[in-house]
């Protein structure tokens, strides 16, 4: 498998991250994933393909300053790199040469 291959749960991270824009970290996240796809999502399983798909560059992240509210911890933000970007555009365009002339039932 290729560092370029983009799997069905990282997709739809990246695209969560696109949607939020500038409020993008883990809460919200979750919540439009859960929101948007129907399914639940553990913190574990989503902090590891964010970690993951910084590795890969699709990613970049910084923590916010520490608030009072946040018992003195930080937020970690969220953006979607041009090159995850570029790789959310070659997902997309593949699964829709697969899907194109399928018809189902």
């Amino acid at each position: 498998m290729s560092d370029h291959y983009l799997g069905e749960f990282e997709q739809i991270v990246l695209l969560a991250v696109l949607r939020l824009g500038d409020d993008a970290y883990g809460v919200p996240i979750r919540r439009e994933i859960e929101k948007r796809c129907g399914r639940k999502v553990t913190v574990g399983a989503l902090y590891s393909t964010l970690d993951r798909l910084e590795a890969k560059g699709y990613l970049s992240s910084w923590f916010a300053d520490p608030t009072a509210e946040r018992g003195g911890r930080s937020r970690r933000y969220f953006r979607l790199e041009p090159v995850g970007l570029e790789a959310l555009g070659r997902a997309k365009a593949m699964f829709e040469r697969m899907w194109k002339g399928v018809r189902l039932a």
